[in-house]
């Protein structure tokens, strides 16, 4: 009953919103959970204003934020039905649905944000991008997210044994709760949506993102502690649903694609302003950040975490390859 709840909002909202626009003959609508302003949503209507110019304004992008059509995983659905044509998303709701996006999503995978770039915007990257096809969806590029670490409202986390017994909200991945549970804590998936009120009634004790998604979200108001463990580098990935790319002719279908792929520089660059501009509010704010934690038992506590995940030949290649990448 949600869901179709979720679902006869966001075609309510997206019927409006076509009335409203009359110029361009295809209108594309993308989602995104992130507030206006942030470097997702930037990037994406960059990308609309290069969509725009390259047709000649017959295509448009119009891009509903701060998840206006619904959290990632009712979006994620509405995409693959073709009622969002277009999609924001982190790797974690996906790592249900297309195994091959567990291997980026895997803790402490990747040893810097350069190596995850160099992965990312290579062959194997674009493999992951092509598992999308055989789930309605149609992949297009990935755009950064930072690292993410712990935050609580409780006491400084200086090491493992500082986690065990706290309850950390993580996205809705079966690989994210055992990450957590592997530390000794106690993992809450929930919607990003509802992070905030939990942490401030006590539901649960914090949660784990970067640093301008602890700060857009108001999140280190209620959280007073951050500990940088950087225990994830997962990058977010920008989807078509199939049903609306199979409406564009293959010359739309390449404009967008490359169009998609210029729009990665900038949303790098909005990312590290931003990233700098976050770190620095929540350091003004007084928060209790921990910035020298010992990793090795944190790594080695991830030992079962891919012994479970990582059991097929593609995905201990995939692993083998990233790892031997330079």
């Amino acid at each position: 009953m949600k869901h179709w709840k979720t679902m006869t909002a966001a075609f309510g909202l997206l019927a409006a919103s076509a009335m409203t626009v009359q110029a361009a003959d295809i209108v594309l609508r993308s989602s995104d959970t992130h507030p206006d302003g942030y470097p997702t949503v930037e990037a994406v209507k960059y990308l609309g204003d290069l969509v725009k110019e390259r047709s000649n304004g017959r295509i448009e992008i119009e891009v509903f934020h701060s998840a206006q059509l619904g959290q990632e995983k009712d979006t994620i659905e509405q995409t693959q039905f073709g009622v969002i044509d277009m999609n924001r998303v982190s790797l974690g709701p996906f790592n249900n649905i297309i195994e091959e996006t567990q291997v980026p999503s895997l803790p402490y995978i990747f040893r810097s944000v350069d190596h995850m770039h160099k992965v990312m915007d290579g062959e194997i990257g674009q493999e992951i991008l092509d598992a999308f096809s055989a789930h309605d969806l149609v992949g297009l590029v990935f755009y950064d997210a930072g690292s993410r670490s712990f935050y609580n409202r409780q006491k400084p986390v200086e090491s493992m044994a500082d986690l065990s017994g706290m309850k950390f909200r993580v996205m809705q991945s079966d690989l994210f709760v055992d990450m957590v549970n592997a530390l000794g804590a106690n993992a809450t998936p929930m919607p990003y949506g509802e992070v905030y009120s939990s942490i401030q009634t006590g539901v649960i004790d914090g949660a784990e993102n970067n640093w301008p998604s602890f700060e857009s979200s108001g999140h280190f108001e209620v959280a007073g502690y951050y500990t940088l463990d950087e225990h994830l580098i997962v990058p977010e990935v920008l989807v078509m649903s199939k049903k609306s790319w199979d409406k564009l002719s293959a010359e739309d279908q390449a404009l967008i694609r490359q169009a998609a792929k210029d729009s990665v520089p900038h949303m790098r660059k909005l990312w590290a302003e931003r990233e700098a501009a976050s770190e620095a509010k929540v350091r003004e704010a007084g928060v209790k950040i921990v910035n020298d934690i010992d990793k090795t038992p944190f790594i080695e506590a991830m030992k079962p975490v891919y012994e479970k995940y990582v059991t097929s030949d593609k995905l201990k290649d995939l692993v083998a390859r990233i790892q031997a990448t330079e």
